[in-house]
């Protein structure tokens, strides 16, 4: 693990006085989007471990407190305050964009370092500061993936976008549906819908009045899983599509064999990386498997490690100025550089494809 060579670096430190190095992991522990939360601390946990059992950080001991938002933009922002008083200098955090957004011009006001692993709104990095940083891709990337896929793909079918009206979803619909266009292919419907709603018959009504072929699903699995399974109860053919916030097992265990043949976009898969084989390996001996966004928050505790000790501190701003002025840094994910704006510089995206339970790269 790369983390064991940075880890043994021993600098003086303006933080001296404090017993320890202090963090958080940031996201939805409970409420609909738990099973990313789950995957957050799974992973920050891990990584945090992993750095203590090979001496540490600049010969300090890393702790971690564990945060939840519920993916809700109050709450995030009390934790972003509640962790501000904690004196934490990173937060790992968070998953939902709405709250990522609201809790970093906290933590941008008290001067912690925040690095997502999974917030992908065009926004949270363009209206962010000096502080802001994200391991994931952003949803004007992961548009002109989806819409070029629908455009050449799906070329002369009939297709509609939804979007659940979020901060990651409606920006991610948008961007799909921009590039699409672009690209000659015009949808036949763009709606909304509510993500709290558990009958889902009007739309999918008027995407059968519609004679739709393919839609597009912009936002979470909880109600993704929902639309697909009522809509192959009621008789609707068409293929749907969807983005990375599908990649957890749950979507079956919501919309059962419906799920088949369902597709959604996602980064290279990390656990089959060369770089990600040993800590994979931690995982499956703890009977875990780091789906999803776990080995992005792992990395992202990497990257912020990596960078402290080449500053040698904890310090934000330094860590921050080093990680953009520095790296590539090696991670599980590969070797990751951040722009300007704390975005990663490299980041690419495949279909997984559903059966049986399970997802596999097409």
């Amino acid at each position: 693990m790369r983390l064991i060579v940075l880890a043994l670096a021993i600098a003086s430190l303006s933080w001296q006085a404090r017993a320890d190095i202090r963090i958080a992991v940031a996201g939805p522990i409970t409420g609909s989007s738990a099973v990313f939360g789950t995957q957050m601390r799974e992973g920050a946990e891990a990584a945090v471990a992993d750095l203590n059992a090979h001496g540490g950080l600049l010969g300090q001991t890393v702790t971690l407190e564990v945060a939840d938002d519920a993916c809700e933009p109050k709450q995030a922002v009390a934790v972003a305050n509640r962790l501000a008083s904690d004196e934490v200098v990173l937060v790992v955090g968070h998953y939902c964009s709405g709250s990522s957004i609201p809790a970093g011009k906290v933590y941008t006001e008290n001067g912690i370092l925040m690095i997502s692993p999974a917030s992908a709104s065009n926004r949270f990095t363009d209206e962010g500061d000096w502080n802001i940083f994200r391991t994931c891709g952003r949803d004007d990337l992961q548009g002109k993936f989806a819409g070029h896929a629908l455009a050449t793909e799906f070329a002369g079918k009939s297709v509609a976008i939804l979007h659940d009206n979020t901060s990651f979803g409606r920006e991610l619909a948008e961007d799909t549906q921009r590039e699409m266009n672009a690209e000659g292919l015009h949808e036949k419907l763009f709606s909304a819908y509510v993500p709290d709603e558990y009958d889902f018959s009007a739309l999918i009504s008027r995407l059968k009045a519609e004679k739709i072929d393919v839609v597009y699903i912009g936002g979470f699995h909880q109600s993704a899983g929902l639309i697909i399974r009522q809509a192959r109860e009621q008789g609707f053919t068409g293929q749907f599509l969807g983005p990375s916030t599908m990649q957890t097992k749950e979507l079956w265990k919501i919309g059962g064999p419906a799920i088949e043949g369902f597709r959604h976009a996602f980064y290279p898969d990390p656990r089959t990386r060369p770089s990600a084989r040993d800590v994979a390996a931690e995982f499956a001996a703890r009977h875990v498997d780091p789906e999803g966004f776990t080995l992005y928050t792992y990395a992202a505790v990497e990257v912020w490690a990596e960078a402290a000790a080449r500053a040698g501190s904890v310090a934000p701003r330094k860590v921050a100025e080093t990680l953009k002025a520095a790296g590539p840094w090696p991670t599980v994910l590969g070797d990751i550089g951040f722009d300007k704006k704390g975005d990663p510089t490299s980041v690419s995206y495949g279909w997984y494809v559903w059966h049986d339970g399970t997802y596999r790269p097409m």
